[in-house]
């Protein structure tokens, strides 16, 4: 099977004020999507949130649960980032494998960063649960191997959670059972973890705001942050429409949009877009042929492939890391090809919904959080991985500023460096990188028949 070098290169297109969500599945079909008003007079609270994402609204929902006067500033709409636009896939693990992390970090600290890893997971399910968030959650994850290499490589890895982390979620999976589970002929294997699952994500942003508001917090939407000062008796935050917080905290939840912020954060980040086409409904015998058991499906590629299906039978596929600067590229005509180049029998597909989304992601493409000062905290470049994980780390930082920082501590030991080329040079750098990426991609990607 030849693969094509699926790197796009797209400008940064979401920069421009937005008052609605961009035109996706998601936002299509949204329950009980709720507007918040303009933040337009100054109040005093004890934590300022800024963020409207995963990580803004758990951090949010975490501190009022816990006792705290909480606002949160969300320059567009709730959900309105990766958080309402992502694959919707509640993984395992962060980027790297719990070997690499030991190899990197010791073992137990690798085991700290497991046992947080494990907690985002039960937390995102405490939540539909406790707040009764319609986002149909469907369990299952399969990681699929696009070289014999990358398939010893699940296969080790499934053992060895299995083994040394008594993970009994996750299982190898060989290719022949691969294709019957898939419709598809493109993989050497695979790994399944039952553990994991997939959600309509803007949903579940919908059900985090409501349950915050619920429980107290002010939240305000079309509100972007123009400055933020340290104070001798705490911290200002003022929005575009000259408003003021006067907070004792703050929590940075910005991720891919901090860069007009807060320039020293952004350093170590950079935004990245991805793409993401939703299908007309199949028919439950087309849907069945092509993931039989409904799971979600990521593969090894460094660009890799994600898809599902919705709980109306679409297909939702994703792939691809754009960049910059072309502004017309054609999502669903670039999704299509990187569709039927898996499933060539898909070629008559209709496309009703195509759409990107930034991440961002860190060097190392472990998360960043972090204090900037002993009142001020932040959260970025979850790097992809950041669905279950920005959950819990909403969770750890409201639980940090209450005065237990132990499971921050943790986090906040990763170390991080900037990308090298400073403001000017960083994107070129990293672009040339990733086309190196992209075609090595193209280069080991065969078929197993």
């Amino acid at each position: 099977m030849r693969t094509r070098i699926s790197l796009v290169l797209v400008i940064q297109s979401d920069s421009s004020p937005e008052s609605h969500h961009t035109n996706s599945y998601y936002a299509a079909t949204t329950i009980g999507l709720r507007s918040y008003p303009k933040f337009k007079e100054s109040e005093r609270c004890d934590v300022c949130v800024i963020g409207g994402g995963f990580t803004g609204l758990s951090t949010a929902l975490n501190l009022a649960e816990l006792g705290y006067d909480t606002v949160l500033l969300e320059a567009q709409r709730v959900g309105w980032g990766a958080s309402g636009r992502n694959g919707g896939q509640v993984g395992t693990g962060m980027h790297w494998s719990q070997q690499e992390l030991e190899n990197k970090f010791g073992d137990e600290q690798a085991s700290k960063f497991w046992n947080i890893t494990e907690l985002a997971k039960s937390e995102v399910a405490k939540r539909i649960s406790r707040h009764q968030i319609a986002c149909d959650f469907k369990p299952g994850v399969l990681a699929t191997a696009v070289t014999r290499k990358a398939a010893a490589a699940l296969e080790k890895n499934a053992i060895y959670l299995q083994e040394h982390y008594n993970h009994a979620a996750i299982r190898y999976v060989r290719s022949d059972e691969v294709s019957d589970m898939l419709g598809t002929s493109s993989y050497f294997g695979g790994s399944l973890d039952t553990s994991s699952g997939h959600f309509h994500p803007l949903n579940f942003a919908i059900g985090l705001a409501r349950a915050a508001t619920d429980a107290g917090v002010r939240i305000y939407e079309t509100s972007p942050v123009r400055t933020y000062h340290k104070k001798s008796d705490g911290n200002s935050v003022e929005t575009n429409s000259g408003a003021e917080v006067r907070a004792r905290y703050v929590v940075f939840a910005c991720n891919a949009y901090i860069d007009r912020l807060r320039a020293k954060f952004s350093r170590y980040i950079i935004p990245i877009e991805s793409m993401i086409v939703a299908t007309e409904p199949l028919s439950a015998k087309r849907a069945s042929e092509l993931i039989r058991d409904d799971v979600a499906v990521y593969d090894s590629k460094f660009c890799l492939d994600y898809y599902r299906l919705s709980a109306d039978k679409r297909l939702l596929f994703g792939g691809g890391e754009a960049y910059i600067p072309n502004l017309n590229v054609d999502v669903a005509r670039t999704m299509k090809r990187r569709i039927i180049a898996v499933y060539p029998q898909l070629t008559d597909i209709r496309i009703d919904y195509a759409w990107r989304g930034k991440i961002a992601i860190t060097t190392s493409r472990l998360p960043s959080i972090g204090r900037l000062y002993p009142d001020v905290y932040y959260a970025q470049g979850f790097s992809g991985h950041g669905v279950a994980l920005t959950n819990m780390v909403g969770k750890i930082l409201a639980e940090t500023i209450a005065g237990t920082a132990e499971q921050f501590d943790v986090l906040a030991s990763i170390p991080h460096r900037p990308f090298p080329g400073g403001r000017v040079m960083r994107w070129p750098i990293h672009v040339i990188g990733m086309y190196y990426y992209a075609l090595a991609d193209r280069l080991m990607t065969r078929s197993p028949g």
